[in-house]
């Protein structure tokens, strides 16, 4: 048996449902690995080193690796760090440039038998019809055609300004927020390196790669659901490629574009924190765009409503207080808030006594979870893995699977993925990690409990 790589004699397990991992690159910045032991033994090595990337961030507290991770940007996707609020650096990598994507969920009393194989088709058919597919798609809705000035007032005013100026049928109380604040004196870098501007016409439109809308059954109610995963297109990924660019050009001692931050004393750490805001807004709205278009669909093929669940923002940097470390920035790569019933946040809102729904999605063949945060969710910063987490790169998939194979397997499990039945390669199940070792993990460690399991039915994805 070849002998283990060096970083993994720096682990210890904790007993409390993670492992935690000190060596002399990491220093004295607590590091901890909420992973099965099955899960740890498939983590690649090329891990290790962007572990330690995320420690040398100026002010680092803490370092979470989440039950998903996967080889990322500088750090893993599937990590949470905590740096000091007043002190310490908010860094670029750690975010990402999908700003503010995130999770919906809606709930529906429709049986779940009404999904037909002729009724996952139509709803394919339906939502299709109305929302715009893939990289660079535009919207088809009645958000195509504005001014910068109508653009601008939606990215400050998020989810609140969009339904007074337009009206909505939605009903967002079971929501994390409708807006994030941005500072007045904010200006978005119009025209600069990441050309944020291509996002404009782009409100109400899935995009590519992870982002997908699905079709579920839930196990124990035996209704139909619906989620969606989603983020903020070309607007945030324009705004994080200028930040980094300015982040690099600031500080020529940043090793890598992807590793770059901002210290309270530099001139652009406030006009990031507000483009971060600004980057949640528009995926807050792209998703409630994109809802009510599915809603109308929903209704067409099965004839009943359907309501939030939940809607939840990832891939952000938030002030929120800690028990053991104060006041930090929580950056959350490929990470979802976990908020227990009596935090103080979500005091005054549905959430207050029972804790805000946490939503995990596995892969298009594999199950969903919703499950809800425990008080031992203080342990990883309040914070759970997003979903189930890569197991092979994009290439790897393609190069891995046959199209055949993965569609008759799709086809076999009664899942009706886009029109064609054709299953982007990159984006299958065996691609993922299987999400019932990356929610055992998550029990494991006491920071949610399931509620709920939802098994896939139709599947829309982006055409790559």
């Amino acid at each position: 048996m070849a002998e283990p790589a060096r970083w993994r004699r720096g682990l210890t397990d904790s007993g409390r449902g993670y492992f935690s991992l000190r060596t002399d690159e990491t220093g004295e910045v607590p590091v901890r690995l909420f992973l099965t032991e099955a899960l740890l033994a498939e983590t690649e090595d090329s891990i290790y080193p962007q572990i330690v990337n995320a420690t040398r961030f100026p002010g680092v507290r803490l370092v979470v690796i989440t039950p998903d991770v996967h080889h990322g940007y500088g750090v893993p996707i599937g990590a949470v760090i905590l740096s000091d609020a007043d002190t310490g650096a908010v860094a670029l990598g750690p975010v990402g440039f999908d700003i503010g994507c995130g999770m919906l969920s809606a709930a529906s009393e429709v049986p779940a038998e009404a999904a037909t194989p002729e009724n996952r088709r139509r709803f394919n058919q339906e939502v299709t019809r109305r929302i715009a597919l893939g990289p660079g798609k535009v919207s088809r809705g009645r958000l195509k055609a504005l001014d910068r000035r109508e653009f601008e007032a939606i990215i400050r005013g998020g989810a609140a300004y969009y339904i007074e100026r337009y009206g909505s049928t939605v009903d967002r109380t079971n929501t994390e927020r409708d807006v994030v604040p941005v500072s007045d004196d904010w200006l978005p870098p119009w025209g600069g390196p990441g050309r944020p501007e291509r996002g404009m016409p782009q409100l109400g439109t899935l995009g590519g790669g992870n982002h997908f809308i699905e079709l579920q059954a839930n196990l124990a109610r035996h209704t139909l659901y619906v989620q969606m995963h989603s983020g903020s297109r070309g607007f945030g990924h324009g705004l994080a490629t200028n930040y980094f660019h300015l982040a690099r050009i600031e500080n020529p001692a940043i090793k890598a574009l992807d590793l770059g931050y901002f210290t309270p004393d530099s001139r652009h750490y406030r006009d990031y924190l507000n483009a971060v805001a600004a980057g949640a807004n528009f995926a807050i709205v792209n998703r409630l765009a994109m809802f009510e278009q599915i809603a109308l669909a929903f209704q067409e093929v099965f004839k009943g409503p359907l309501r939030l669940v939940y809607e939840i923002s990832h891939n952000l940097v938030q002030r929120e207080a800690h028990p053991d470390f104060g006041w930090v920035h929580v950056h959350r790569k490929g990470a979802t808030r976990a908020f227990p019933g009596g935090h103080e946040a979500l005091k005054g809102t549905p959430w207050e006594k029972a804790g805000h729904p946490i939503l995990i999605p596995g892969s298009n063949r594999d199950s969903s979870f919703i499950l809800r945060a425990l008080p031992g969710a203080s342990a990883s910063g309040y914070s759970v893995n997003h979903g189930a987490g890569r197991r092979m790169s994009r290439a790897a998939a393609r190069k891995a699977f046959a199209q055949a194979e993965v569609d008759a397997a799709y086809r076999r499990e009664g899942v009706v993925v886009n029109l064609d039945g054709v299953v982007p390669i990159d984006e299958s199940k065996d691609a993922y990690k299987p999400v019932r070792e990356v929610v055992a993990a998550v029990e494991r460690a006491g920071l949610a409990a399931i509620e709920h399991e939802l098994r896939p039915l139709a599947s829309i994805k982006g055409n790559q």
